[in-house]
């Protein structure tokens, strides 16, 4: 039956398994050994195993699998599952089990995968007998693929192991969904109230990928400022003239706003969480995924509809808009809050010591591949590629951005950087995220694996000590000791360069991406280099006073604001 599974999975596209061997897996690993054109990556932890095939799918869009033996091995799949499947990432995670006449005596490992699993997936199910196996591997897989998410089998080891009934390989169908299109009365319905709004503001999230022209061309007929969320970012803010920034916690701009004075807001493809954060009322919602309408504020008009598919049949009855009051005071705004703080990126950081993080995001900005695949890890390091990482439209910026794991960049760095070999992978990484998963440095070696792994060394949990001091409470527990991440990874065999000049930040960054296999390099940061929020509030303030006692930068906004300036010259004058 092991042989079934992965040849009818090579058979679909699959090129790879992640994870660690062992027992009741053994068959399927085995399996693996004697099939041509597929390969079994052996990480380190399989944690990693689910993020790098997280990473997998986004970068290439189609089904990618990983696994974990018995009890504690799949266990450890489920952080990554969690992180894949709120991304909407189209991954099989094989969970094998005791004996099947085992399950329910409370064996050696006994779990219930299916039971354990059945939250962070679209479809979790047991192989009780080798015949169910094709039929639940279809079922499994387009559940996958056609939901976007995670699908889990839970297959015994001794079944594994079992003659297969049926042929070796079977097509599995791994159909992706049709466009959804509203009826014309509802397009109708929100152009109307589009067309009624004096002052209408789009907020653009990951699902506008692929309709970059669209929104552009509403926007530009409604003169309506465009915001966006991180996952929105690498979409929409690339030849964006109506751009006013990012909103939420890791916010910079107008985005704010422009959302609260808006008497429109639309929201694009967007399940944005931070509900403070919107206005809570005048909001229209535009989603492929209908139970995401109206669960983080009250609407005045919900869509189910694909966004591109919707905005082209909404174009032709919107009525274009010459007055650009609202829209060009906004861009000003944008630049006015840009150029504010603007002076923790430019007051001669290139000199200071500690190295300034901005700094180091800047350099890699300018330094790192028009079409880089860069992953981010958790808390700074998603400030750093929210206000510094330029988007073209080609790059791309993966990250935990709605599970909010830390230890992720590293692994999604592997899964994206297999799948797309001759593409440039960079791991923005911080000293507490690679230090959890660090095991897994030794994979990069082993596959050569050439992933440019840039670490954020400042000896602190960064966002957590921001969050203590919002809360009023001084840090604690968030500083360690310090830790030479280059020898460690010289260590596993891999290149790698220590900064602590900031005279040498460009030098090393060039040096690492020139090199032909896995490069490191840390950079020691200041570690009073922290970033708040662009809004706020007295209670915030409050927690600052209180709990403050080290300098607080508002982390500078790299060729933000420079971009900002330029869709500001663009505007017609009145």
């Amino acid at each position: 039956m092991a042989e079934q599974l992965v040849r009818t999975l090579r058979d679909a596209g699959v090129e790879r398994i992640y994870g660690i061997v062992g027992d009741s897996l053994n068959p399927i690993v085995d399996a693996v050994r004697r099939t041509d054109g597929i390969e079994w990556v052996h990480v380190r932890h399989e944690e990693t195993a689910a993020f790098a095939a997280a990473a997998e799918a986004q970068v290439t869009g189609k089904l990618a699998v990983c696994a974990g033996s018995c009890g504690p091995g799949n266990l450890h799949l489920i952080n990554g599952l969690f992180d894949a499947h709120r991304s909407g990432s189209p991954v099989l995670a094989i969970a094998s089990h005791i004996p099947s006449n085992q399950i329910g005596t409370g064996f050696f490992q006994e779990t219930h995968p299916d039971r354990l699993f059945a939250e962070c997936s679209h479809f979790s199910e047991v192989v009780a007998d080798p015949a169910q196996l094709p039929r639940l591997l279809r079922i499994a897989t387009q559940a996958a693929v056609g939901k976007g998410g995670v699908a889990v089998l839970t297959i015994p080891g001794d079944l594994a192991d079992r003659k297969a009934t049926g042929p070796l390989s079977e097509r599995l169908p791994l159909v992706t969904p049709s466009p959804v299109v509203p009826a014309p009365e509802t397009v109708q319905e929100l152009a109307d109230l589009l067309n009624s709004g004096e002052k209408v503001m789009l907020f653009a999230g990951a699902g506008v990928r692929g309709a970059h022209d669209e929104v552009m061309a509403v926007a530009e007929k409604l003169a309506a400022p465009v915001g966006h969320s991180l996952g929105g970012k690498e979409w929409i803010q690339y030849d964006n003239p109506f751009d006013v920034g990012m909103s939420g916690l890791l916010g910079y701009g107008a985005c704010y706003d422009a959302m609260h004075d808006a008497d429109r807001i639309l929201l694009l493809g967007t399940d944005f969480p931070y509900d403070k954060f919107l206005p809570q009322a005048r909001t229209i919602q535009l989603d492929h995924d209908a139970s995401r309408l109206g669960r983080r504020t009250p609407l005045e008009l919900a869509v189910h509809g694909d966004v591109r598919e919707t905005l082209r049949a909404l174009l032709p009855l919107l009525r274009p808009r010459t007055e650009r009051v609202f829209l060009d005071r906004m861009l000003r705004e944008h630049v006015r809050k840009l150029e504010k703080v603007v002076g923790a990126y430019t007051g001669k950081i290139e000199q200071r010591r500690p190295i300034h993080p901005e700094y180091v995001a800047s350099v890699l900005d300018e330094v790192a591949a028009d079409d880089a695949v860069f992953t981010v890890d958790t808390g700074m390091g998603n400030v750093w590629a929210a206000r510094y990482l330029t988007p073209n439209g080609r790059r791309r910026v993966i990250g935990s951005f709605r599970h909010g794991s830390m230890a992720n960049a590293l692994p999604h760095a592997i899964g994206a950087q297999l799948a797309q070999p001759g593409r440039q992978v960079v791991s923005l990484s911080g000293d507490g995220g690679l230090a959890m998963l660090m095991g897994d440095l030794l994979t990069l070696p082993a596959y050569d694996v050439p992933v440019k792994v840039v670490v954020f060394n400042n000896a602190t949990l960064g966002m957590v000590k921001l969050e203590m001091l919002v809360d009023g409470l001084p840090d604690f527990g968030t500083d360690h000791a310090p830790v030479n991440f280059a020898a460690i990874a010289a260590a596993c065999g891999i290149f790698a360069e220590r900064v602590e000049d900031p005279a040498d930040v460009r030098g090393a960054l060039e040096k690492a991406f020139a090199h032909a296999g896995p490069a490191v390099v840390e950079v020691v940061t200041d570690p009073n280099a922290l970033s708040i929020p662009p809004r706020i509030t007295g209670e915030m303030v409050r927690g600052f006073a209180l709990g403050a006692t080290k300098t607080v930068l508002n982390g500078g906004v790299g060729k933000m604001v420079d971009l900002a300036r330029t869709n500001l010259r663009n505007a017609p004058r009145p």
